[in-house]
C-alpha cells in the first residue's frame, strides 16, 4: 500500500513538471520570438523625451562635450529635479541595472535594432529586473546624481550605443521628440 501511494505521488509529481516545464518552453518560444523581432526593427528617427516634465526646447547638445581626463561626452544630460520619474524610450530587454563607475547606478536597456540605451546617474532604480521586457514609456528608475555627478545638479545622463558598441549622439533622435503622457504610476 505505501508503494502504490509512493507510485502516485511519483506519478503527480512528474505530471507537474512536466506541465511546468512546457510552460516554460512556451513561454521561451515567445520571448525569443519577441527578441528577434525586436532585433529586426529599426531604431526609430525620433524618441520620446525620456524624463518627466521634459520637453525637447529645454534640451540642450551636450554631446562630445570636454570632460575630465581628456574624455569627451557621449550622451546627453538631461536635467531634472530629483526623483523625477525616468521612463524607457523604447520597448526592450532590461540589460543591465548596476552601479557602474562613472555613470553610478544605471541601466541599460537593448531596445529596436540592438541599440543600447544608457541612463546615468539614477537616484533609484525602477521594479524590473534584468533580463525583464520593460515596455517605452515604462518607469525605469528616478533622477539623481549618483557616480560622477555627486557634486553636480540632478539630471540623466541619457547615451544610446550602436549594437557595435559606437556611441551615437541621441540629441538627433530627442530633438523633436514629445514627452510621454503619463500612463503608469510614476510616484516612488
Amino acid at each position: 500500500m505505501a508503494r502504490s501511494r509512493t507510485l502516485r505521488i511519483s506519478v503527480l509529481v512528474l505530471a507537474v513538471l512536466t506541465l511546468s516545464l512546457t510552460g516554460c518552453h512556451q513561454a521561451s518560444v515567445r520571448y525569443n520570438t519577441r527578441v528577434s523581432a525586436l532585433l529586426s526593427e529599426a531604431l526609430p528617427k525620433v524618441l520620446p523625451i525620456p524624463v518627466d516634465g521634459v520637453t525637447h526646447t529645454q534640451l540642450r547638445n551636450t554631446w562630445g562635450m570636454a570632460r575630465d581626463g581628456g574624455r569627451h561626452h557621449k550622451g546627453i544630460d538631461i536635467f531634472a529635479a530629483r526623483n523625477t520619474p525616468i521612463r524607457s524610450v523604447t520597448e526592450g530587454i532590461l540589460e543591465t541595472k548596476a552601479m557602474r563607475g562613472l555613470g553610478g547606478q544605471v541601466v541599460y536597456i537593448v531596445g529596436p535594432g540592438g541599440y543600447r540605451h544608457y541612463y546615468a546617474h539614477l537616484e533609484e532604480f525602477g521594479p524590473q529586473a534584468e533580463g525583464d521586457w520593460v515596455e517605452a514609456g515604462e518607469v525605469i528608475g528616478y533622477v539623481g546624481n549618483s557616480g560622477n555627478a555627486a557634486i553636480s545638479s540632478t539630471h540623466l545622463h541619457y547615451g544610446i550605443y550602436t549594437p557595435g558598441g559606437r556611441a551615437v549622439n541621441p540629441f538627433t533622435y530627442l530633438r523633436l521628440g514629445q514627452p510621454f503622457v503619463a500612463t503608469q504610476q510614476a510616484a516612488k
